[in-house]
C-alpha cells in the first residue's frame, strides 16, 4: 500500500508508524508543509496519514499553506482513501467536514487514559483495542463531533478523543505513534506549552517508564493493522 503523510513540523514525524509501515512493506512519502513542499497527486497514495504540530487549524494567515491542505483533505475524503488524523490532523478533518475547532477546557500533555464510547453507534476499527487504555496527549485545542461521524472514544481532560467517517477516516486527539525521542523533542520544542494544569504532567513523568512507550506501540499495531485491512 502507498502511504502518504502530511508533516508540519520537523520535529514531529511518524515517529513508531515508519517502522511498522516498512515491516509490512508499505511505500512512504512525505509533503513537508513547513519547508513548502508540494501536494501529490491522488492517485499516487491510497492512505493519507496527517501528522501533529503546535498550531492551529485557524491559524492560515501566518500558515498559509494550510489552506492548501485543508483543500487536499477534503478530496482525498471525498475520493474514499483511507484517512488518519493525529491530534493536529484529527482536528484538520474535523474542520473540512464541517466542525468546529476551539480551545478545549484544559491542555493535556502527558499520559492519561482514553475511554471507549461503550453507547450508541460503534467503529469496528477500534474493537481490539482495550475499552479503556493509556496512552499520550499532547494538545490545548479540541474539535465539535463532525455530522455523520461516529464519536469512538473521550478521555476525562477532553470530551472527543477520536471519530470515525464512515468506514475509512479516522481523528485520533491522542497519539499512539508516540516515541520517547518524539517526546523529548516535543519537550525542547513546545516547552511552552508546559504551564500548570490538572492534565500537564512534569517532563520526568513524562519520560520516567519506557514500558509505556512499548504497551503504546503495541495499541498502534492493531489499530493500524484494522485500517490496513478495511474496504479491501
Amino acid at each position: 500500500m502507498r502511504i502518504h503523510y502530511l508533516q508540519h513540523v520537523d520535529f514531529e514525524d511518524l515517529a513508531a508508524i515508519e517502522p511498522w509501515a516498512i515491516s509490512r512493506n508499505h511505500r512512504l512519502s512525505v509533503t513537508r508543509l513547513h519547508s513548502d513542499e508540494s501536494l501529490p497527486r491522488m492517485d499516487l497514495f491510497d492512505w493519507l496519514i496527517i501528522l501533529g504540530g503546535p498550531m492551529n487549524v485557524y491559524e492560515e494567515d501566518r500558515y498559509p499553506w494550510l489552506a492548501d491542505e485543508k483543500r487536499f483533505i477534503e478530496k482525498a475524503v471525498r475520493q474514499e482513501k483511507r484517512v488518519l488524523g493525529i491530534c493536529l490532523g484529527a482536528q484538520l478533518i474535523a474542520d473540512v467536514l464541517g466542525a468546529r475547532v476551539k480551545r478545549n477546557r484544559d491542555k493535556e500533555i502527558g499520559w492519561f487514559p482514553v475511554l471507549q464510547i461503550e453507547t450508541g453507534p460503534r467503529s469496528n476499527l477500534f474493537e481490539y483495542l482495550p475499552g479503556t487504555f493509556l496512552t499520550f496527549h499532547w494538545h490545548g485545542d479540541t474539535f465539535d463531533l463532525p455530522a455523520g461521524a461516529i464519536l469512538a472514544a473521550r478521555s476525562e481532560g477532553c470530551d472527543h478523543q477520536a471519530f470515525v467517517y464512515g468506514d475509512r477516516v479516522v481523528g485520533l486527539q491522542f497519539h499512539l505513534e508516540t516515541t520517547r525521542e518524539g517526546v523529548e523533542k516535543l519537550l525542547r520544542n513546545c516547552s511552552a506549552d508546559m504551564t500548570e494544569g490538572k492534565f500537564v504532567q512534569k517532563p520526568d513523568v513524562m519520560l520516567e517508564d519506557n514500558q509505556r512507550f512499548n504497551d503504546l506501540h503495541r495499541l498502534m499495531e492493531i489499530f493500524l493493522g484494522q485500517m490496513e485491512r478495511i474496504g479491501g
